[in-house]
């Protein structure tokens, strides 16, 4: 039985319970009996007094917090259902588990305004309380880990870095595959010029290998003597291999120094008479086909000179000159070689033969392959050979030479 206080005043829940009126079988206890018949046990709007502003305001206070902690698991459940990649997603729910029970209970405070169903709000405080104490067990244990996760400002700064290094690569990408499809195709190019140059150098050979036979063919007919034969055979083969030689040492392996190249076929003649002998000429770069040609006619002329000319006395001179003139419709490229005869007008040993095969290679053949003319004129004053050719046919195409240089390059540089 519960007894009201003392004087008589009013006061649902302050009173106070006398468990010796019920006796031992109370002690031995009602058991399901306490715990079902709720009837016993007096609402909570009892201690409120039933005053309805302090009703509403118990009630109405539970109600909104039920709905906030109601809605707080389903914003985190659906977050947790819609990013999978969430870490530690059961303390999600643990949170969500609990904050939901808490609010059951304030549901509950809710209901005992007028139903005193106690027993089972305890067991529902009992639950929240055991969901409480895991989320704080595993939140502590938690922490050394979540402590260590990067903040956000810190991931913005990472993901800022990221960015920054993505648009280098991606600039540096861009770079190399600019560099490698110029590559490409400089390697394209070079390619096909080196097919060509695979090609000419096939002709050419082809052609140099004619020019050698020929030279055999006609140095025989005019020789009958072998010694004389080899001799003469020797010295024009010597004269284009000097020629090749000099063109292959140049910078683009397809021209060569025009003076170098008369040089070297006067070798013998400034050894021996090299203060009779003058060479004067502008720069010239001359292509291989050229300087061979003019290798032979050099050399021709300079055998001859050796054994005609030059023996008779230190007054008998030679001249070799070239230039390049404007013409009508093309540069025209001269070379002249000058003899002058001793002062008596006398040659050593005569003349060489007319109708031979040395006035056939200096009048005919050099200037039919460099598609000009020749003239060999004896004077009072000596000897006169003039070549007069398409500058076309002689210079180098600094073009090309460039070109070749570029695909020399390019190979060099591609399998070193």
């Amino acid at each position: 039985m519960y007894f009201p206080l003392e004087n008589n005043k009013i006061d649902p829940c302050a009173y106070r319970f006398d468990p010796t009126v019920l006796g031992v079988p109370f002690l031995r206890g009602a058991r399901m009996q306490n715990f079902v018949d709720i009837w016993q046990y007096m609402p909570h709007g009892m201690c409120l007094l039933w005053q309805p502003w302090l009703v509403f305001l118990w009630a109405g206070s539970d109600l909104l917090i039920f709905l906030s902690y109601t809605a707080i698991p389903v914003a985190l459940l659906t977050v947790l259902r819609r990013r999978k990649d969430i870490p530690y997603s059961g303390l999600v729910v643990l949170f969500a588990s609990f904050i939901l029970l808490c609010g059951l209970t304030h549901l509950m405070g809710i209901v005992t305004l007028w139903y005193p169903i106690y027993p089972w709000v305890g067991l529902l405080k009992l639950a929240t309380g055991f969901v409480s104490a895991a989320t704080a067990i595993v939140l502590f244990r938690l922490i050394p880990i979540l402590v260590s996760l990067p903040s956000p400002a810190q991931l913005a700064e990472a993901n800022r870095k990221l960015q920054a290094e993505a648009r280098a690569h991606e600039e540096t990408l861009a770079k190399l595959e600019d560099l490698v499809a110029a590559r490409t195709e400089e390697l394209h190019a070079a390619n096909a010029k080196l097919a060509v140059q695979t090609r000419e150098a096939v002709h050419r050979s082809g052609n140099l290998l004619s020019v050698v036979t020929s030279l055999t063919r006609q140095t025989a007919r005019g020789h009958d003597q072998t010694e004389e034969f080899v001799e003469a055979l020797l010295g024009r083969i010597q004269s284009l291999a000097r020629a090749t030689s000099t063109v292959l040492r140049g910078d683009d392996n397809q021209s060569g120094d025009l003076e170098t190249i008369i040089r070297q076929q006067l070798d013998p003649l400034l050894l021996t008479y090299g203060e009779q002998v003058a060479i004067d000429g502008p720069d010239t770069q001359i292509v291989s086909e050229a300087a061979q040609q003019i290798s032979l006619a050099i050399h021709e002329l300079a055998t001859n000179a050796q054994k005609y000319s030059l023996p008779a006395g230190p007054e008998v001179r030679v001249d070799v000159s070239w230039s390049i003139t404007e013409a009508e419709q093309d540069q025209v490229f001269t070379l002249v070689w000058r003899e002058s005869m001793s002062r008596s007008g006398e040659t050593h040993g005569g003349r060489p033969a007319e109708g031979g095969f040395g006035t056939k290679l200096l009048t005919r053949i050099v200037p039919q392959v460099l598609r000009g003319q020749a003239v060999r004129s004896y004077t009072d004053d000596g000897l006169e050979y003039r070549l007069e050719v398409p500058a076309s046919a002689v210079l180098a195409n600094p073009q090309d030479a460039d070109s070749v240089a570029l695909a020399a390059r390019l190979v060099d540089e591609t399998f070193e």
